[in-house]
């Protein structure tokens, strides 16, 4: 049996280069994921407008410029009202406007009908919004295409 000289030629060790360890994130990855995160969120954001869909009348009237989400009702060719995305009954429609109407009868209230819609139903779906106290009433209506 040979004996390892002290050199230490049985052991050897690494060395390491003149750089380091790395210590930094690596940024790639985070701002990838973030890209596609913005790009879902640009693609999904128009998609989420007042829940219940409707073919609205055209119009040649502007916009409203409006900071606050509006209340909007809306009201489906079957004539069926809903408030966002939750349905109502002609009854319980003043008790949730009272809900949700943060500036109390001050507050605008948007209505939304389908062009299909009976015009005496939406006559009186804003009867009972008047009727209750609410003085800003407004129709919505779609931009006409020319």
């Amino acid at each position: 049996m040979a004996m390892v000289a002290a050199g230490g030629a049985g052991r050897r060790r690494r060395r390491r280069g003149k750089r380091g360890a790395i210590n930094e994130i690596n940024m790639t990855p985070f701002i990838d994921v973030m890209l596609v995160l913005l790009i879902i969120f640009m693609v999904a954001a128009p998609m989420m407008t007042a829940g219940v869909p409707l073919d609205l009348p055209e119009t040649k009237a502007a916009p409203l410029n409006s900071d606050a989400a509006p209340v909007t009702l809306s009201i489906k060719a079957t004539g069926q009202v809903f408030l966002g995305e939750a349905e109502l009954t002609d009854e319980a429609i003043v008790g949730k406007l009272a809900e949700v109407a943060k500036a109390g009868f001050d507050e605008r209230i948007f209505v939304r009908g389908d062009k299909k819609v009976d015009y005496g139903r939406v006559a009186q779906i804003m009867s009972i919004v008047t009727t209750a106290g609410y003085k800003r009433v407004a129709l919505v209506t779609a931009v006409e295409q020319n």
